[in-house]
């Protein structure tokens, strides 16, 4: 089974994660050590290389490899947050964003492998279930913030605001529990795949236009465009695993 388009997405995400690393010298995760100018180039070169041998079929699992464990940090960074404030859900949002990023690595690495097919299957099983608790995650943040998630839709998409803020949120639950249970699992990826790329299109993208001098609106439209590539990864394996004429 071939990943197609997603693990593309994917890299050229890390590839802008890289690139604003670079150019802004700055990770938030990083804010509490000293000195981290270091960490900083180190991290940005890790995920543009990691991003650019993804591109290409002879190192797409060195570039996996190398992604999956960058963004795990990201995400570590988020587990003592978790445990300082546990009635908190800002930390766990925070920490299942950069996991689901984890994942699209995780599947990437698991489509090189060929010489074991039981330990292939183990790991793509383990990271599709992964995946969908991740997604839970998205309706969960959604809803205990729903007034900065409708403060985010422009206002002039009808019919309103707090519209959107909630089809959106009923959209990821809905999403997830199609992934989890394996009903309409292909369909439910793809229109989470076009709702990632959609918000992308509709927020992100136009708040850096907007303020360009912002690394907030950045970082967040280089982790959209990194979710929605390892929700179109999770897609490209469902694809692989149906036959043709189920594909949409």
């Amino acid at each position: 089974m071939q990943l197609r388009l997603g693990r593309y997405v994917f890299g050229l995400a890390a590839m802008a994660f890289g690139i604003i690393t670079l150019v802004w010298h700055q990770i938030d995760e990083l804010g509490n050590i000293s000195n981290p100018e270091i960490l900083v180039y180190i991290f940005g070169i890790v995920e543009l290389i990691g991003g650019i041998a993804i591109q290409w079929q002879k190192t797409v699992r060195l570039g996996a490899l190398i992604l999956a464990a960058g963004f795990s940090v990201f995400s570590l960074y988020w587990i003592p947050q978790m445990i300082k404030t546990p009635l908190l859900f800002d930390p766990y949002g925070n920490f299942f964003e950069q996991f689901s990023i984890v994942i699209g690595g995780v599947f990437v690495f698991a489509s090189t492998i060929q010489s074991h097919p039981e330990r292939k299957e183990k790991i793509e099983s383990a990271a599709y279930v992964s995946f969908g608790i991740a997604v839970i995650s998205f309706a969960l943040y959604q809803l205990f913030y729903l007034t900065y998630t409708a403060s985010l839709v422009p206002k002039w998409i009808p019919p309103g605001q707090m519209f959107w803020a909630v089809a959106t949120t009923i959209l990821f639950a809905l999403a997830a529990f199609a992934i989890l249970s394996g009903r309409s699992a292909l369909l439910a990826t793809g229109l989470l795949t076009a709702m990632l790329i959609l918000f992308g299109v509709l927020i992100w993208v136009p708040a850096c236009i907007i303020h360009p001098h912002e690394l907030g609106n950045w970082v967040e439209n280089s982790s959209n465009l990194a979710m929605a590539g390892s929700s179109w990864i999770v897609f490209d394996y469902l694809s692989g695993k149906r036959p043709a004429k189920a594909v949409l």
